[in-house]
């Protein structure tokens, strides 16, 4: 501690008051500068000479998509550069992020991306923000060296974890409003199933069904109807179905159509079952929910009604005990 009071006292002394956010801002600036190329450079590709000879057919490929697939990829090449920058290097942090983003909604190609572009600009902007906003401070009163940090680099740490909170509260928004609406969804499926259409097809109508009310589960039965028809094997679509929404109602209801497809059973008597099942499961959900709340409005109710009723009671005697004390004075 001696060590850091010394060499404040020193800034003090050589810099002036503001001798410390100089040195705070200097050391980021040196800090970012020094770290800022090291992971601009990208890692050399080992199929960079196969794209080069390839650069001329992938060029007229290019010239026959349609104009609007030629902005959307221009849209995209603006953050190309970066990549290596905005981007994790580890397949397994590339991995995670992207089934994040998915359950968010984001499934853009550049989703990974943009999301980290989002956090740079945010926490560098909002960083030089809270930097103008200590020295204004600092100008116009007295400001100990603990606030000028906190008012300099707070905003900028709000910034950088801002696009983190966004994503987790469309993370937990969507697999909310997909719990709720998954037992209906299973009844609609039901219903298709019993009367003569294939799963296939059910999924198609139960996807149409369900947009105005769950619009986060319509489409991702949408997207399993897609896949479905693009040709890829069921069972690969059904998990990575139940993979992006990361519930595990709708993980178990994945493995039993699979295992229904696998040993040949009745898929209308599995999803009878296990309709019965989730509509169980939501009851019980709503019953613990209205069991929290006698909990949640007694500490409503002793924040704002005994005081007042303690001030009502005691506080005439409390008031006339004064008065005693005052005449006996």
């Amino acid at each position: 501690m001696q060590l850091f009071t010394d060499l404040n006292a020193a800034l003090i002394a050589n810099l002036g008051p503001l001798g410390p956010l100089y040195a705070v801002g200097g050391l980021g600036l040196l800090l970012i500068l020094a770290v800022l190329p090291m992971m601009m450079r990208k890692t050399p590709d080992p199929l960079e000479k196969l794209r080069q000879s390839n650069q001329a057919a992938q060029a007229a490929a290019r010239a026959k998509e349609p104009t609007r697939k030629m902005l959307r990829s221009g849209k995209t090449d603006k953050l190309e550069k970066f990549a290596g920058f905005l981007e994790p290097q580890n397949e397994e942090e590339m991995t995670s992020a992207r089934l994040k983003l998915t359950r968010a909604g984001y499934r853009g190609k550049s989703a990974v991306r943009t999301f980290h572009a989002a956090q740079f600009v945010l926490g560098i902007g909002l960083l030089v923000l809270g930097v103008i906003y200590a020295f204004i401070k600092s100008k116009t009163g007295d400001l100990s060296t603990t606030n000028m940090i906190l008012y300099a680099l707070g905003p900028g740490i709000a910034g950088y974890y801002l696009p983190r909170y966004w994503v987790d509260k469309r993370v937990e928004s969507r697999q909310k409003e997909m719990q709720n609406g998954f037992p209906d969804a299973l009844d609609m499926l039901l219903v298709c199933v019993e009367a003569g259409q294939s799963v296939d097809q059910a999924i198609v109508r139960v996807a149409k069904e369900l947009e105005p009310g769950f619009p986060a589960l319509s489409e991702e039965f949408e997207l399993v109807a897609y896949e479905v028809k693009a040709g890829k094997e069921k069972a690969t679509v059904l998990r990575g179905f139940a993979e992006r929404a990361g519930l595990p109602d709708i993980s178990s209801f994945v493995t039993v159509l699979i295992q229904s497809q696998t040993f040949g059973t009745s898929i209308a008597e599995a999803l009878r079952v296990y309709a019965a099942d989730m509509r169980d499961k939501r009851v019980m959900r709503a019953e613990e929910l209205a069991n929290k709340l006698p909990t949640k409005i007694t500490l409503g109710t002793m924040m704002f009604t005994v005081p007042p009723l303690l001030i009502i009671l005691v506080g005439p005697s409390v008031h006339s005990m004064l008065g005693l004390f005052d005449s006996m004075r």
